[in-house]
C-alpha cells in the first residue's frame, strides 16, 4: 500500500501524501449504489468524501467518483466513518494525472470561514 502510513498511534492508515482541502461536488458509485458526495480533501494517492446519505460499501470495496473538476477516479475504500469515507486510487489508473490536472486547472485555496 505505498503512500499509506500505519504508525499514527490510532492503528489507523493515514496517507503521507499532502492532501489539499477543496469544495468540490462529485458522485460516488458502487455497484447500483450512485450518492452525492462533497470532496474534502483530495491528494495524488487519495480523496476524502462527505457523503449526502449512506452508502453500503465496506472497506476494501471498489469505489467509482465522478465530477466536473476531477473527472473520473476509482479506488478503494480504505476507511469509512460517519458518512465519509477515505479512497486509495488504484496505482495502475490515471488518477495522479488528472489530480494533477484538477490542481492545476481548477483549484482554489480553501479558507476556513470566519466565526460571526
Amino acid at each position: 500500500m505505498s503512500g499509506w502510513n500505519m504508525n499514527n498511534g490510532l492503528k489507523m492508515e493515514t496517507r503521507k501524501t499532502q492532501r489539499k482541502a477543496t469544495r468540490v461536488m462529485a458522485k460516488v458509485k458502487y455497484g447500483l449504489q450512485e450518492i452525492q458526495g462533497r470532496v474534502l480533501n483530495l491528494s495524488t494517492n487519495g480523496i476524502a468524501l462527505e457523503l449526502a446519505g449512506p452508502l453500503h460499501a465496506g472497506i476494501g470495496s471498489q469505489i467509482k467518483i465522478y465530477g466536473d473538476d476531477i473527472g473520473h477516479l476509482e479506488g478503494l475504500v480504505r476507511w469509512c466513518h460517519r458518512g465519509r469515507l477515505g479512497i486509495q486510487f488504484n496505482p495502475n489508473s490515471n488518477a495522479r494525472a488528472q489530480v494533477g490536472s484538477y490542481f492545476r486547472f481548477f483549484h482554489k485555496d480553501v479558507r476556513p470561514t470566519s466565526p460571526r
